[in-house]
């Protein structure tokens, strides 16, 4: 199981774009319940800036099921 820190719709766009390490940028993404998350090593290497990230709850990561139409 991969486990992700789940965000808040505020801590979302707190962090959208935002660089933790040189040329490294947060990226929120939505699982499968519509949750936004950022992954354990934007977690784990964020700088102090972004010290709260490691507060963040821990989830199971569900990935979005897209249905290919063609």
């Amino acid at each position: 199981m991969i486990q992700v820190g789940l965000l808040t719709e505020e801590q979302k766009e707190l962090l959208i774009g935002q660089q933790f390490m040189l040329d490294v940028y947060f990226n929120p993404i939505q699982d499968n319940n519509n949750n936004w998350i950022i992954s354990i090593e934007e977690i784990g290497q964020c700088n102090n800036q972004f010290a709260w990230v490691k507060e963040l709850e821990l989830i199971t990561y569900e990935p979005k099921i897209t249905i290919d139409e063609k």
